[in-house]
């Protein structure tokens, strides 16, 4: 099939898991809204998991509920050290291979994204970023997040692919017809996922050498 435009998550999709940044991420979440709403830590915790259910993302359900500022929200989790990262030339040379324009698309914060694309070495291999600033505070999986991505970056998705880490996040887009990439050591079988890269530079540098590889048929 022809691709024109390869869509990128970032946290757990452009560097490691073990790098443990989504980690970092989740604690600094959790403390925030153990400080803000004045609840121990453990209802912290469940609060960020279940607005993280029923909202698809913390966030979402921090404005719903509470009313909070989500910029502040933002600048406070992400505001984290990048220590455990590293520059990636090989996954630079596999993205600088690949036909057509490269984006990526984050829960993230603008600032965020910044940051790991110049922590990994990766900011000169992307034409653009869409964030949740962008998507108005709407995360995925929500269709409505990436609706106005597709609109906003012009992406026909007949003809885009979309590499990312949550299962959850790739039902969407193969509705609408875009190419679904899962990117991690575990395979998951689910009709909306058509490919799996346990290694998502050595997926990449395959594509660079044969071409993106035809939509798997799956059984209704």
């Amino acid at each position: 099939m022809t691709i024109d435009t390869w869509i990128f998550d970032l946290d757990d999709t452009l560097y490691p898991p073990e790098s443990g940044i989504v980690a970092a991420i989740e604690a600094r979440m959790t403390d925030w809204i153990a400080q803000r709403l004045g609840v121990e830590p453990a209802e912290a915790d469940r609060l960020r998991h279940a607005y993280w259910r029923d909202y698809g993302g913390t966030l979402p359900g921090l404005v719903a509920r509470h009313g909070i500022a989500p910029e502040t929200f933002l600048a406070d989790v992400h505001d984290i050290p990048l220590t455990g990262l590293a520059a990636d030339p090989a996954l630079g040379t596999a993205l600088a291979a690949l036909p057509g324009r490269r984006v990526v698309f984050t829960n993230g914060s603008a600032w965020h994204a910044e940051r790991i694309l110049r922590a990994r070495g990766l900011t000169d291999h992307f034409h653009g970023t869409f964030t949740i600033e962008h998507a108005d505070f709407v995360a995925k999986p929500d269709a409505r997040a990436f609706d106005s991505a597709f609109r906003a970056l012009d992406i026909d998705p007949t003809c885009a692919a979309m590499f990312e880490d949550s299962p959850a996040n790739l039902r969407i887009p193969h509705a609408r017809g875009v190419c679904t990439v899962l990117v991690g050591p575990r395979a998951v079988e689910e009709p909306f996922i058509d490919h799996h890269a346990p290694d998502l530079t050595a997926f990449l540098s395959q594509v660079g050498i044969g071409g993106f590889p035809a939509r798997p048929r799956h059984l209704p």
